[in-house]
């Protein structure tokens, strides 16, 4: 074979393998995965070494805490020091176990459902067969694939986020194979920037109807602050700040001596990440005898529409053209590891296939973009990168 090939070669061969594609995503479905629960995620990561083992690639999954851990693999051969392109994804859900006994796996009309099908287990699934196809296809593509699938995103990435941040950072570019947005599959440049804070104002209790004036109640304060947050939203810069949950005091007849506000906030740029976090932590009571702590921030940096992560979507509308796609790009108001990434090199999210229904009962996917999906991601690995960004991972 040619050491290049076109993108429709490669989508040849995926599409000659779409019931491999669409076998193995049923089997990864039908292994439930709750981000809570470390025994049910770890089983997918386990899942995935003999696929893993089949591309010749060695592998490690990091010791579990709060989740299952992390798997992360390489080529068995790669030489030292050279380039690398990490491709991202994750096998946690959002869907309790025992959701598999109401929607189990189920293909219709070339539409297939299940808890975590759209998001984002048909994006793993994608990853191993653009990498297979280049071996089978035998290209050798100018940066060495390496994968991390963790088991925590949906929660945060809380434990895996340090290596993601560490591999970004010796990583020519970033795939990140989340789903691609709405019927288009349109391809994620730009994300908002999440933080989640924990508003705490302490109060003094005392009689209401005895002793009211002895008090320092702290829901009348919490009432006072949740405007004041709410302020903060600026529809202009697309910055949001919402309160979700409010809770505090003890019963009726009592000046409540706490209360307490859970807040999400997501904003577009580092400058505004800064100026809301800076207002927020400067609260400050307007309530006499009260006191306000903060606790939180931001879990996960805006990822900007850098010129390199520009450059990267064009070069995958090139290709998407050549293979009868139309491609856009879009920013996204929540988050992913892609917000990490995207910190330190060229980041592409996205590139999952296309679907709808992500946290939701009528999650599908049209397994007839699965070929096409893993073609585009296996082209845009054989897209040359600048090797002086590459170096050992």
């Amino acid at each position: 074979m040619p050491p290049t090939a076109a993108p429709e070669e490669i989508l040849d061969h995926l599409t000659a393998r779409e019931d491999e594609l669409i076998d193995l995503c049923g089997e990864l479905v039908s292994i439930e995965s709750p981000s809570p629960d470390a025994r049910a995620t770890r089983s997918v990561l386990e899942r995935l070494t003999p696929e893993l083992d089949g591309l010749g690639y060695r592998y490690r999954m990091s010791e579990p805490a709060n989740s299952g851990g992390f798997l992360y693999a390489r080529p068995s051969d790669r030489p030292r020091h050279a380039p690398a392109q990490l491709l991202l994804g994750h096998v946690d859900t959002v869907w309790p176990l025992g959701t598999l006994g109401a929607r189990p796996w189920s293909i219709d009309d070339g539409v297939a459902r299940g808890p975590g099908a759209f998001d984002m287990k048909a994006g793993v699934v994608q990853i191993l067969f653009a990498i297979s196809a280049l071996q089978n296809l035998e290209l050798d593509p100018p940066a060495t694939p390496v994968v991390l699938i963790n088991t925590d995103e949906e929660i945060g990435s809380r434990e895996s986020t340090s290596a993601i941040d560490r591999l970004s950072k010796v990583a020519s570019r970033a795939f990140v194979c989340e789903p691609g947005l709405g019927p288009s599959g349109a391809m994620k440049t730009a994300r908002k920037g999440l933080a989640k804070y924990t508003v705490t104002v302490h109060g003094r209790a005392a009689h209401a109807g005895l002793d009211p004036e002895a008090g320092a109640s702290a829901i009348l304060e919490l009432s006072s602050v949740i405007q004041r947050l709410f302020d903060l939203t600026d529809r202009e810069r697309d910055v949001t700040v919402n309160v979700g949950t409010i809770e505090g005091g003890i019963q009726a007849n009592v000046v409540a001596p706490r209360s307490q506000a859970v807040v999400d906030v997501r904003v577009l740029t580092t400058e505004d990440a800064e100026s809301v976090d800076a207002a927020i932590r400067a609260l400050e009571p307007v309530t006499p005898g009260t006191s306000i702590t903060v606790t939180g921030g931001f879990g996960r940096p805006p990822m900007v529409r850098s010129e390199r992560n520009a450059a990267l979507f064009e070069r995958a509308r090139s290709i998407g053209t050549q293979l009868g796609m139309d491609l856009r790009e879009v920013t996204a108001g929540g988050g992913s590891d892609g917000n990490t990434t995207s910190q330190h090199t060229a980041t592409l999210d996205g590139l999952g296939i296309i679907g709808d229904g992500a946290h939701a009962p009528g999650e599908r996917i049209n397994l007839r973009t699965f070929a096409p999906r893993t073609a585009l991601l296996a082209a845009l690995m054989m897209e040359p990168v600048d090797e002086t960004t590459g170096r050992e991972s």
